[in-house]
C-alpha cells in the first residue's frame, strides 16, 4: 500500500436531510485529510453534523436523506462513486463503524460466537474453528478475560462495558485501515472508558489504522487524538492538532466549548465560580442566520458575519491551524454575550 496516500480524504461533503419543511443541510462543505496511524476528533454539540459526517463517510444515511454533493476518497478511491455491492464489501473489512449503542451492532437473540464468526465469514473463506479463533483472539486484543467464555454468553449476560468491547473487537476483526467511532463510550463509566481509549491508542500505534472519534466531549478527545476539527451547524469552524486548538482556540464557539469546561474553570477561576456558558441556541437548519451561523451567539459578530467566512490561517506560526472566523483569536466574553 502506497502510504504517500491519505487513508482518507474528504472534500465538500454535502448531506442533506430533503423533508416536508424543507431540505437541512446537516453537513454542509466538510473537508479534512487523515493519514494512516492518526486519529481525528471530531467534536461539536449535538445537531453539529458531526455523526451524520461519519455515517455518509460508511454509506450508511437512510432517506429522507443523502449525500448530494462532495468526495470521500479512501486510499484514493471516492466511495461516492461506488456501487452498493462495493461499498458492503469495504463495510466491516477495510472500513468499519463502532456506534454508541453496542446493541446497534449485536443481535440479543444470538451468541457472541455466532455473531462474530457471521462477521469473521462474511469478507473470509475460512473453516469454523478457524473462524472461532479468530474471534477469541479479537476479545482478547480488546482486554476481555477468558474469552472462550465470553463468546459462549448471550449480550445480556454481558456488562454495558463488555458489550461496547465486543462491539469494538468485532469491527476490529479484520484489521481495518479505517474506524469512525461514534461516541461508542458516552454510556460508560470513566475508569471503563479510559481503559478502552488506552487500548484504541495502543492499536492505532501498533496496526496504523485511521480513527475518527467522534464525541460531544473536549476532555476524551484531548487525551486521545493527533488532530481536532470542531463542527457547527454541519461546518468545521476550527482544525488544527489537539495542542493548537485547545492551548490557543481562534474561534468563539470553540472558546466556549474550552469555557464550559470544569478543568479550564479551575485554572482560571476562583474555587465556586461558575462555569461559562455560551449563549443561545444553535440555529434551526431550515431557517439559517444569513452568513456566520455563529454571529447570533457571538459578541464580537460585526457587519463582515453577514457572509460566510472561509477557512484561514489566523497564526502565521501554525499554517496547518484553520478558522472559519472574520474575528479569530481574541477570547470571548461570555458572560458579556450572555
Amino acid at each position: 500500500m502506497n502510504t504517500e496516500v491519505p487513508t482518507l480524504e474528504v472534500r465538500e461533503l454535502q448531506t442533506q436531510f430533503h423533508t416536508r419543511a424543507g431540505t437541512l443541510p446537516v453537513v454542509n462543505g466538510v473537508s479534512f485529510t487523515l493519514g494512516r496511524g492518526k486519529v481525528l476528533g471530531l467534536v461539536g454539540e449535538s445537531g453539529s453534523g458531526k455523526s451524520v459526517t461519519g455515517f455518509s463517510i460508511m454509506g450508511l444515511v437512510d432517506p429522507p436523506g443523502r449525500v448530494d454533493g462532495g468526495e470521500v476518497l479512501f486510499q484514493g478511491q471516492d466511495l461516492t462513486k461506488l456501487q452498493a455491492s462495493e461499498r458492503r464489501a469495504l463495510r466491516g473489512n477495510r472500513i468499519a463503524m463502532i456506534f454508541q449503542d453496542p446493541m446497534a451492532t449485536l443481535n440479543p437473540v444470538l451468541r457472541i460466537d455466532t455473531q462474530m464468526m457471521e462477521a469473521v465469514h462474511a469478507h473470509r473463506k475460512v473453516s469454523k474453528a478457524e473462524a472461532r479463533e479468530q474471534a477469541a483472539q479479537a476479545l482478547a486484543r480488546m482486554g476481555i478475560p477468558s474469552p472462550d467464555d465470553r463468546l459462549r454468553a448471550y449480550p445480556h449476560q454481558l456488562s454495558g462495558g463488555m458489550r461496547q468491547r465486543v462491539a469494538i473487537a468485532i469491527a476490529l476483526l479484520h484489521g481495518p485501515d479505517l474506524i469512525i467511532a461514534d461516541e461508542p463510550t458516552t454510556a460508560l463509566d470513566v475508569t471503563i472508558q479510559a481503559q478502552i481509549l488506552a487500548e484504541m491508542q495502543k492499536l492505532v500505534r501498533e496496526t496504523g489504522m485511521a480513527l475518527i472519534w467522534i464525541s460531544h466531549d473536549l476532555s476524551v478527545v484531548a487525551g486521545l487524538a493527533d488532530e481536532i476539527a470542531v463542527m457547527y451547524a454541519g461546518r468545521i469552524v476550527e482544525h488544527g492538532s489537539v495542542d493548537d486548538v485547545l492551548d490557543h482556540p481562534q474561534h468563539p464557539y470553540t472558546q466556549g466549548l474550552i469555557g464550559s469546561l470544569p478543568s479550564a474553570n479551575r485554572k482560571s477561576k476562583q474555587r465556586g465560580a461558575r462555569l461559562q456558558q455560551i449563549p443561545g441556541m444553535a440555529p434551526n437548519l431550515l431557517h439559517m442566520p444569513p452568513g456566520c451561523a455563529f454571529a447570533p451567539r457571538c459578541a464580537r459578530a460585526s457587519s463582515a458575519c453577514q457572509t460566510m467566512p472561509e477557512m484561514s490561517r489566523p497564526r502565521t506560526d501554525t499554517p496547518s491551524h484553520l478558522a472559519r472566523c472574520f474575528h479569530p483569536g481574541t477570547p470571548m466574553l461570555m458572560e458579556a454575550a450572555a
